[in-house]
């Protein structure tokens, strides 16, 4: 039987439990993966606070990301086969499909080979972070050489996704942090710029670098307060992506900086990529050839044993990391 992380009610990383559970058969268009590796999400955590996009049905599975090796699939499933190297996309319900343990049954169609060059912990470290960015920045905001990206938050593993396809880009990456012990690692990993706006004035220091101009996208998952700051740094029609809303408060529409400027401020989550086939495929395309390139490199902060998983949680709360936690199994 084998060991399945579930949770009993919503709240603090202590209710996540390791249950040893029937293993399960996958059916109509699903497969099975021994897991290796999971990749953790900040989504997760708020799934399990309660505070996500989906409610959890109790008691609940949850979790996104995994790399393993498919032991069983499902009828209808044509493209993997048992033995493959594979790691999960998440593009589907995380309840109803979570990854966390020792065994993961998710569609056929959330499964990808990785490459060889990578570790079981890199292949669980590449679909959300990657895809998420690209969605915003390349998909949907068209990103040029001749932009100038302002990337919130960016010593998370997704912030630091984007900081490398702006790179890729040839765009300038501004990235902000709230403390300084973040700022060299920032631009060991690329960034053009890092602001510490515990310390600077993200306002001031935008655009500073833009010659007055602010910045023609901004990638943010805070939203709150910031939102506002962040409209006051954007350019004449610039667009800011919320993805996430770390902050846990109101966010209010900066409506004056977004009449003055004409800016577009929209929320987005990597689902309207993976919900779209033809996106779907070019963002998978992009990724494959920026980790064959060696554009895209996931960033592995730290790991943990499955039966810390609770632990591994308390350490993404803490703030502390430079990119991606993973679990191994």
């Amino acid at each position: 039987m084998p060991q399945i992380v579930r949770f009993h009610e919503t709240g603090s990383a202590d209710v996540l439990k390791l249950e040893d559970l029937p293993l399960k058969e996958p059916g109509e268009g699903e497969v099975r993966l021994k897991v290796e590796a999971i990749g953790l999400n900040r989504a997760e955590v708020m799934f399990r606070m309660g505070q996500y996009l989906e409610p959890p049905e109790l008691p609940s599975r949850l979790g996104y990301e995994a790399a393993g090796i498919v032991d069983a699939t499902g009828p209808g499933v044509r493209d993997i086969q048992v033995g493959d190297r594979v790691s999960t996309i998440p593009s589907f319900s995380m309840g109803q499909y979570g990854v966390y343990g020792e065994s993961a049954i998710v569609p056929g169609h959330a499964v990808a080979r990785y490459p060889d060059q990578l570790s079981a912990a890199e292949g669980a470290s590449i679909w959300m972070q990657y895809l998420t960015a690209y969605g915003a920045l390349v998909d949907i905001g068209q990103l040029n050489r001749n932009d100038t990206v302002v990337i919130t938050a960016a010593s998370s593993s997704v912030g630091l996704a984007a900081i490398q396809i702006a790179r890729a880009a040839g765009a300038t990456a501004v990235a902000t942090t709230r403390g300084a012990d973040k700022k060299q690692f920032l631009l060991d990993a690329g960034a053009d710029q890092v602001i510490v706006t515990d310390e600077e004035d993200l306002v001031e220091r935008v655009m500073a670098g833009t010659s007055g101009k602010g910045a023609g996208l901004v990638f943010d998952p805070v939203g709150g307060a910031l939102l506002t700051t962040l409209a006051n740094a954007a350019a004449s029609g610039a667009t800011i992506f919320e993805y996430g809303a770390l902050s846990q408060a109101p966010t209010i529409f900066p409506v004056l900086p977004a009449l003055q400027k004409g800016l577009i401020i929209r929320g987005y989550t990597l689902f309207e990529i993976v919900s779209d086939a033809g996106r779907f495929a070019r963002g998978k395309e992009y990724v494959y050839a920026g980790l064959e390139s060696g554009a895209l490199s996931p960033v592995i902060d730290s790991t943990f044993p499955l039966k810390a998983i609770a632990d591994a949680h308390r350490y993404m709360e803490s703030n502390r990391q430079k990119g991606k936690i993973v679990v191994t199994v």
